[in-house]
């Protein structure tokens, strides 16, 4: 008798046709009454506060995908998703909810996970969730260190699971044209790269005294890996992005996405030297440890590329919050969530200019359409960010962080794996677990 995954895959749909009826609600799916049993993909959500919940929500527009299990340490958060979950017509009977992932990756008719957790949990859960024979829909950054990544790519080659990164701008479509511009030659040579991420909407929080955990959080599982320490209600939830513990600041929260289209432009694999500068300059009286001001540079072969960010305000380059800048001789290429343009160079001769271009699709969801595709078709390439992808800008993002903690200007052996001084790689390369985890060496 075929198996549950051969089932899956011999039912893999077209994926022009999963993309066009992604705009009907699950509802309308179960109404159509046009998909066996076997077609449908069992979903597990853990993490679902912010990215997890849009990331499951944009699962569910799709046919034949049932939410059958959420997990979060938060017990508000858990409740509150249930209701949402009923508002969209879910059967919430059949939907387990867990505190501890480990249970949910034990519950046998889960097909997929999706992680939205902070992002030192990310590795541990997503190496496990392949151990157990599920596929995973990770968010971004993937890893939390150099060490992380490199295990993460490890797990999904042993296990042979597809293992998609929530990088969804590579699903959208003016991402791609822009790039394809960019590689056709017309901007000329290009000598700089200029990625900035100015987001006046995000501040720390405020500098306050350590307290209880609220009611209905399990925070000891909350920290998990990360070292042991009393509740404070500015390293929670959204603000983890702050601490060093548990993330990177800008650079990896934003800044994956970003550099991640800066590196696909240029056909680009790692940076040979590594230079930041930077510090909590606009708010030292509010509570975070990443830096609110920064600027990285990245040496590679035949051009540079620049990181620049900031917390709290938004004018960015060429009158943008956030983008990328490929600076050529014909002219400037500037691209953004909100569309793109060429700017011409006026010192040329060959003139090059392109009006504004907007977006016209939606790329979380063709992106999540995209992972849904090819969990049935088990085709590993036709993913739009694989984990080897994904831990590409993810290792680059780190480089730069890891230059602005050290206070040094790297150099990266690219041959060896590793920076050429030995007391950075120590200390930074492979991020200390606690509490008796252990990242998994596979």
């Amino acid at each position: 008798m075929p198996t549950r995954r051969q089932f899956l895959q011999q039912g893999s749909l077209a994926a022009g046709g999963a993309l066009l009826l992604s705009s009907f609600d699950s509802k309308t799916f179960s109404s159509l009454g046009r998909m066996s049993a076997a077609d449908h993909i069992n979903i597990g959500a853990i993490g679902i506060n912010g990215m997890g919940w849009a990331d499951l929500s944009a699962a569910l527009k799709l046919p034949g995908v049932n939410v059958v299990a959420l997990c979060d340490v938060d017990r508000n958060v858990l409740d509150r998703r249930m209701k949402d979950l009923s508002k969209i017509n879910v059967d919430t009977s059949k939907v387990k909810t867990y505190s501890d992932y480990r249970k949910l990756l034990e519950q046998k008719d889960i097909d997929a996970v999706i992680i939205g957790t902070p992002d030192h949990w990310h590795a541990l859960i997503m190496i496990e969730a392949c151990q157990a024979g599920k596929d995973v829909y990770v968010e971004k950054p993937v890893g939390n260190s150099i060490g992380e990544c490199r295990a993460m790519m490890a797990a999904q080659q042993r296990y042979n699971r597809v293992v998609q990164a929530g990088q969804w701008q590579r699903s959208q479509q003016h991402f791609k044209d822009a790039v394809d511009y960019v590689q056709s030659g017309v901007l000329g040579n290009i000598r700089t790269v200029k990625v900035w991420c100015y987001q006046g909407w995000m501040k720390p929080g405020p500098v306050v005294p350590d307290s209880n955990p609220p009611e209905g959080v399990d925070f000891k599982r909350w920290l998990g890996p990360a070292p042991t320490r009393s509740f404070n209600a500015s390293r929670f939830h959204f603000n983890f992005r702050w601490f060093w513990d548990y993330a990177g600041g800008l650079m990896t929260d934003w800044g994956v996405h970003l550099l991640d289209y800066g590196l696909l432009g240029m056909k680009a694999g790692v940076p040979k030297t590594i230079a930041a500068l930077g510090g909590n300059f606009a708010y030292p009286d509010l509570y975070e440890e990443t830096p609110d001001t920064l600027t990285t540079l990245y040496q590679f072969d035949g051009f540079n590329l620049v990181w620049d960010h900031a917390m709290g305000i938004d004018n960015g380059s060429y009158g943008r919050d956030h983008g990328i800048a490929y600076i050529g001789n014909n002219g400037t290429l500037v691209l953004s969530r909100g569309g793109w343009e060429v700017i011409e160079e006026k010192q040329s001769k060959n003139k090059v200019s392109k009006p504004f271009e907007k977006p016209s699709d939606n790329g979380l969801d063709k992106h999540m359409a995209n992972f849904i595709d090819v969990v049935r078709s088990r085709k590993m390439e036709d993913l739009r960010c694989s984990i080897q992808a994904g831990s590409h800008v993810a290792i680059v993002a780190q480089m730069g962080n890891i230059s602005f903690r050290s206070g040094q200007r790297l150099v990266w052996d690219e041959k060896a794996g590793k920076f050429d001084a030995d007391k950075i790689n120590q200390q930074y390369l492979v991020k200390e677990y606690h509490n008796g985890y252990k990242l998994p060496m596979v």
